[in-house]
């Protein structure tokens, strides 16, 4: 009490320092009354206190609500109200009012929360709320008065805010929201605005609740106006920046076109963008337009103003702790000291999050404090882990459980190098594999990377692979070429050293080709490439492609070397359909014979079915087989796969958890399997969904898929599931 008070021992007092007293103790909300008093020369100070809270309870909140009591509670502490604080009956007020926000916000608008305090001993209060949550509020009407060049129903389609559907329990679009009604009214807008009608308006929305607080009915009232096309279009602006000419052929309207306030928006953006690519970075594009009301026709004049042009003083980075600075920089197309082009700014965001080392990257550019034309561009990361321990698992009829295992560093010690070592364990294929790859091994660029392994693969420890046994001990050398910011060219150079055992019930073909070129092969193994990469992210992809073409061939270095061929296609296309929908189109082709007296070895056939092909089927088992129903694979391959990507419902911000919905398509043929269609192709579907969650102990891969007509024969694996730890 005395820290408070604005008197002290020795001051003189009065009727205004009384008043200051009384005022600064009842400023504390401590207490519930205050007198003084006067005994001689000492001030004597009354207080009584207000009582403090023993206990919050809140009843008849529901288990399914999306609110729990702890949640409650705890934001209750905001407005003051919680177990230990002084009780205040403005605080008690705020908290009735929050509870009811906090079911308004999921529509339930019939809400009803009333309070009750009991007095305690020793100047205590309990406080119980009684919460009667009532049911959710629907739209039951929308209208729209006023359209006439559209049909109600077309505009309706374009809102957010709608009645109830079969989709309402995902979307929500039958609950009202202040947010979600303003961006349909900017919805109506643009939808009239990009068809020419240049004065439209919502003259008014008019929300009104039913008595029973069960229903909503939404009004809109609008204004379309004439329909505007354009009758010309100029431009303006210093020509020594930016060309009239070339300054037309980025503007995408004409005269003639009906006027769309989305066009001219998106020619605005491209000349930006384009003067930004030369340091420009702050320039401003203007639309002038002289609207003629007699004839409906609008004149478009675009007029340039650049501005200074900018520089990049600084590039500061921060958030990699383990990643080192230079890994960051040299994916930097943007350098210190030149212009600031926006381009080459996005191209680097770009090239960082396809590095896979960061799950988000941010850049800005702040102007540097006293210069007018100079920004530091201040990049910020979020590492995750690059490390991956991954443990494989598939559930097969024919072999039960089989398991892989494998160790990688995409990012070893942050000098962006990638080392990795595998052991397989399963029956079918045993592996144990090391690779290492610097991918700057010069300064431009220029990759190296080196392999070493050891495979032995027993087909017959399945039911559904023509049975044989290998050995293959090799090591290799591979290099990358960078001829763009995207794409590289690929070369590489193998040993292979390979032992063939065949069993007594061996495929014939098998037999006939050990009898004539032996069971030891020691061949060297050519590849050439090229691929690019264009994708947003390589962990998780919106939009752009990768795609690659190789050559793998058997160089003639010795009488018992391969001699073949294999040529394949590989490509990734992903397309935004929405804000949180991507469409993802993987498509895989390959072709492959032998030369020089040679056929194609059986071993080195194309195999198709299970994850990353064709799910719903065992690994490998489409396309020929031998007279035993076993799959022998093929020299000609293709898949197609149509995949929608999107977040997880509730989770639509995060971006380590995505869901799917996918259709695979595929097929393996021999050299003489190429006859009627389009079963005689053995052209094989099935469509299913699958989840991938980047979780915190490692990437989570499973999918569950349904053959389309399966055909007979068809060996199915319904489930198939990867998972690893990340570290």
């Amino acid at each position: 009490v005395f820290s408070y008070l604005p008197v002290k021992v020795g001051d003189s007092m009065n009727d205004d320092k009384a008043d200051a007293c009384i005022h600064a103790l009842f400023s504390t909300g401590f207490f519930r009354d205050v007198t003084l008093s006067r005994v001689g020369n000492v001030l004597v100070v009354k207080v009584r206190e207000r009582p403090t809270i023993a206990g919050v309870e809140i009843n008849g909140v529901s288990d399914s609500s999306v609110y729990s009591k702890k949640q409650l509670r705890e934001t209750m502490k905001y407005v003051g109200l919680a177990q230990g604080r002084i009780f205040d009956r403005g605080a008690l007020q705020k908290a009735t009012q929050m509870l009811k926000n906090q079911y308004t916000r999921l529509g339930k608008y019939g809400v009803q929360v009333t309070s009750v305090v009991t007095p305690l001993s020793r100047n205590r209060v309990s406080v119980v709320f009684n919460v009667v949550e009532g049911v959710t509020t629907r739209i039951r009407e929308v209208n729209i008065i006023g359209a006439h060049a559209y049909s109600e129903q077309d505009l309706l389609d374009q809102l957010k805010l709608g009645t109830h559907d079969m989709f309402s329990w995902f979307t929500h679009n039958d609950q009202y929201s202040r947010l979600k009604l303003e961006a349909d009214i900017e919805t109506l807008k643009s939808y009239y605005m990009d068809s020419g009608y240049l004065k439209f308006t919502v003259d008014s929305t008019r929300v009104s609740i039913s008595s029973d607080k069960k229903d909503i009915f939404i009004t809109y009232n609008i204004t379309e106006g004439p329909k505007y096309t354009v009758s010309k279009v100029s431009v303006a602006g210093p020509e020594n920046i930016l060309p009239h000419a070339e300054m037309r052929k980025l503007i995408s309207v004409k005269a003639g076109d009906v006027f769309s306030r989305k066009a001219v928006n998106e020619s605005n953006s491209r000349i930006a963008q384009r003067v930004g690519n030369d340091g420009y970075s702050f320039a401003n594009v203007n639309i002038l337009p002289n609207i003629d009301e007699k004839n409906h026709t609008v004149a478009l004049t675009f007029v340039l103003n650049p501005g200074q042009r900018i520089y990049v003083r600084h590039i500061n980075i921060s958030g990699n702790t383990r990643t080192r600075d230079v890994v960051v920089r040299r994916e930097f197309r943007q350098l210190e000291g030149a212009w600031f082009d926006t381009g080459a700014t996005k191209r680097s965001r770009d090239r960082l999050n396809r590095l896979g080392y960061f799950t988000d990257v941010t850049i800005s550019a702040p102007m540097v404090e006293g210069s007018t034309d100079e920004v530091d561009i201040d990049v910020g990361l979020k590492e995750k882990n690059t490390g991956q321990f991954s443990i494989g698992a598939g559930v097969s009829s024919g072999v039960g459980l089989i398991l892989s295992t494998s160790v990688s560093m995409s990012n070893f010690m942050g000098t962006g190098n990638f080392l990795s070592a595998q052991l397989n364990t399963s029956p079918i294929n045993r592996v144990a594999s090391v690779s290492y790859t610097n991918p700057y091994y010069t300064d431009d660029g220029i990759s190296r990377g080196f392999d070493v392994f050891k495979r032995n693969t027993n087909t017959g420890n399945t039911n559904y692979l023509a049975s044989y046994i290998m050995s293959t001990d090799g090591a290799g050398v591979r290099f990358g070429i960078p001829i763009s910011d995207m794409q590289y060219v690929h070369l590489g150079l193998s040993y292979e050293h390979t032992t063939l055992t065949l069993t007594s019930n061996a495929y014939q073909r098998y037999i006939d080709y050990v009898n004539t070129f032996g069971a030891t092969t020691m061949s060297y193994i050519g590849t050439v490439g090229w691929s690019r990469d264009s994708r947003d992210s390589a962990l998780y992809p919106t939009r752009g492609a990768k795609q690659s073409v190789s050559l793998e061939t058997g160089l003639p270095a010795s009488q018992s070397a391969l001699r073949y061929y294999k040529f394949t296609v590989d490509n990734q296309w992903f397309h935004p359909v929405s804000k949180t929908v991507t469409l993802m189109i993987n498509n895989i082709m390959g072709v492959g014979n032998g030369y020089g007296g040679k056929p194609l070895p059986f071993f080195r056939n194309y195999l198709a079915g299970g994850p990353g092909s064709v799910r719903g089927y065992e690994p490998g088992t489409l396309g020929p087989m031998d007279s035993q129903g076993l799959a022998t694979g093929g020299n000609k391959m293709f898949t197609l796969s149509g995949e929608l990507l999107f977040p997880m419902p509730g989770m639509s911000h995060s971006k380590s958890v995505r869901m799917s919905a996918f259709i695979d398509s595929g097929a393996i043929w021999g050299p003489n399997t190429l006859t009627d269609l389009p079963q005689a192709l053995g052209m094989h579907y099935s469509g299913g969904v699958a989840f991938n969650w980047l979780s915190p102990m490692g990437p989570i891969k499973i999918s569950f898929a349904l053959p389309i007509h399966p055909q007979p024969g068809d060996k199915t694996q319904k489930f198939q599931f990867t998972m690893g730890s990340l570290f």
